[in-house]
Parts: C-alpha cells; structure tokens; sequence
C-alpha cells in the first residue's frame, strides 16, 4: 500500500532490518513507547514510496503526517521533543548541548567505523582496530554512571547500545579493561524497550 494511503495519523518508519542507525531511532521509539508504522526497507531495491519522500533514497526517514526527516540525530531529537515522555535530553542548555557534542563525537570516531567495518575490503580490518582502540581507551567513563555520563537514559545510551549488540557481528574482541562497556550493554539489553526495538535479524547478530 502506498504511503499516501496509510493514515497520516501514524507514524511512518523507513528502516533498514539491520542497520545501526536505523536502531538508533526504533530504539529511541521503543523507550518512548510509541506506536508506529515500521516499513523494512532493502537499500538495493528501495519502496516507490521511499524514492518520492526522500532525495537521497537513505534510511532511516521517519514520517510523521506531511513532514519527513532523514537524518537519524535530526529524527531522534524530533521524536525526543515531539514525545517528551520519557525524556531523552537533559532539561538545561548546557547539558543538552553536551549531550548533543557526545552523540556527534559517537558517530564521528565509532559509528562512521562500524559502517567500514560491514562495508569489508581492505580497510575493514583497520577500522575494526579503531574501534577497539577508542572503545579500550573510553572504558572508564562507563563506570561513572548507570548510563553514559547520565544517571539516565539518553539519546547518547539509543546511539551506543545498537553498536554493543553488534560486538560479535562486527568481530570486535574486547579485553578485560574494557567489561564495563559489556557490563553496561547487558543492563540495557534486558530492558523492554530494546527489546521491542530489535527485528529478527538483529537478534540473531547475537547468539
């Protein structure tokens, strides 16, 4: 069925079935518990639908009525605002701006390497060295708190526990300085909300 018959009253998710970006945002969804429409996509043979809404054929593209986004911090922030319960974002400009400065510096130094990683080829093994590097050296500020630098769940928490779940699809072996960042995805994996986020292909990543 075409977009423009489904309700616009429904939320409309174009998502990718195993995609961390795309998780991003259906685990952002799930912690709201918001109800949406979620049509999986295959990049290689995109919908009609995803082709006419979105110039650059990407996903994840959220639509809500007659307005669409397609860029996975301008989504998560939207639905954060747009769904205010419960909150994502701290309260304060500082903090959020912050928070905002953390989740660019996870998709600049490790999300852009977990994409090198699946695209393989020769510099697959190299980013894959990366990341364990910057993950070995960041260890310690997931002992600070329950969450990443919050004592709550935040944007940045829907940024990096997609990536977590994907440690053994990705290759990544960590060595034992690094357990609390496997400490800290465990306690995020058993909650309900990430649960609800995943599609069967994400969860056989893990076995």
């Amino acid at each position: 069925m075409a977009l423009s018959q489904r309700s616009r009253a429904v939320l409309t998710l174009f998502s990718a079935r195993d995609c961390v970006h795309c998780h991003r945002v259906r685990l952002v969804l799930a912690a709201k518990g918001v109800s949406y429409d979620h049509v999986p996509v295959d990049l290689d043979n995109p919908p009609e639908d995803l082709v006419e809404l979105n110039p650059y054929n990407s996903v994840p593209t959220l639509v809500d009525r007659d307005l669409v986004l397609y860029d996975t911090n301008v989504i998560c922030e939207y639905l954060d605002e747009r769904y205010p319960h419960p909150p994502l974002m701290p309260v304060d400009p500082l903090s959020r701006a912050r928070l905002r400065l953390a989740v660019v510096r996870l998709e600049n130094d490790w999300l852009t390497l977990v994409d090198q990683i699946e695209a393989g080829g020769r510099g697959a093994e190299a980013a894959r060295k990366s990341l364990r590097d910057e993950l070995v050296r960041n260890a310690p500020a997931f002992r600070a708190s329950r969450f990443f630098l919050s004592p709550e769940m935040s944007l940045a928490d829907c940024a990096l526990a997609p990536l977590i779940w994907r440690f053994e699809s990705l290759g990544l072996q960590l060595p034992r300085e690094a357990q609390p960042i496997v400490d800290y995805g465990e306690r995020i994996f058993r909650s309900q909300g990430f649960t609800r986020s995943l599609t069967p292909e994400e969860r056989a990543l893990r076995h």
